[in-house]
């Protein structure tokens, strides 16, 4: 059975992964998506004071939704996002970092304009093993109940 609103409160939280970060699916992303020189080249990410390449943020953040994707929103009544609220990158993600992937509920109402469906806020941090918060941010999705 699916998770649904009412499975959830206040203080839910779960965590999931690891996802490792490969070189070569980064580096193919910032080619497509955000061919800044510090994401695609070790030599121009050593000039920026960076130890190698490192993950576009957002691919940090889609590397985060497919763990979200996989153990929680395909099992669920997940019926749509609706925004982020402040979004923050906190440290770089290099090649061969591992990846964990945490949401805690921190807010949830039904709809007002249908009581069967309720609206679940959740403050999400993405983790390196080490524990270093690389990114975070305030999700709410619309449920079923």
């Amino acid at each position: 059975m699916p998770t649904t609103y009412d499975d959830l409160h206040v203080g839910w939280s779960a965590t999931y992964g690891p996802a490792e970060m490969e070189r070569e699916p980064m580096v193919a992303f910032a080619e497509q998506f955000d061919p800044q020189p510090m994401h695609l080249d070790p030599e121009a990410a050593r000039a920026k004071g960076y130890d190698d390449v490192f993950a576009s943020g957002l691919y940090t953040i889609g590397t985060a939704t497919r763990l979200f994707v996989e153990h929680f929103l395909n099992d669920s009544t997940n019926l749509a996002g609706l925004g982020i609220e402040n979004l923050r990158w906190h440290a770089p993600v290099y090649p061969g970092d591992e990846l964990y992937a945490s949401h805690e509920v921190t807010e949830m109402r039904v709809s007002e304009s249908d009581d069967s469906r309720g609206i679940v806020t959740r403050d999400i941090e993405i983790r390196r093993g080490d524990d270093t918060v690389v990114c975070s941010w305030t999700v709410s999705i619309l449920m079923g109940r």
